[in-house]
């Protein structure tokens, strides 16, 4: 007999640090779910990360099991870590904190590429400059 699928959740959660803290173990106690096994799962799957926020979505069926998909970090995060900041400007259309190649929002577009809804990497790289741009970081040739 096929499993039936109750429901699916999403969590970020850095890459290959995953514990029962919140967000995790809420997520899964109040559905029943063996936390500790995805626990296990996930830092196994994406140790080679290094601590970046990974989002995963879990979904869970009615014999208690669960599967989960690894989605490619948002593209905030990639471009923060491509300009080296830590955040971005409280006022973006005043304050710039920092500034990011298009070579580089390309490199991010093909590790984006799965997740976005662009048909070329060009759509894709303007798409990541309007996000760089809400975040005042400014996007050179």
């Amino acid at each position: 007999m096929a499993k039936k699928l109750l429901g699916s959740f999403k969590l970020q959660i850095p890459a290959g640090q995953a514990s029962m803290a919140p967000p995790v173990g809420p997520a899964f106690g109040q559905r029943g779910l063996n936390g500790m096994e995805f626990v296990k799962q996930f830092n196994a799957k994406t140790q080679k990360d290094g601590g970046i926020l990974i989002p995963v979505i879990v979904s869970f069926y009615s014999d208690k099991s669960f599967s989960f998909i690894v989605k490619s970090p948002p593209a905030s995060v990639l471009i923060l870590k491509a300009a080296n900041l830590q955040k971005g400007s409280l006022e973006s259309n005043r304050t710039k904190v920092g500034k990011v190649k298009k070579a580089q929002l390309a490199e991010i577009a093909e590790i984006k590429k799965d997740d976005l809804n662009c048909d070329s990497v060009e759509s894709a790289v303007s798409m990541l400059a309007g996000t760089a741009r809400s975040m005042g970081v400014n996007v050179e040739d």
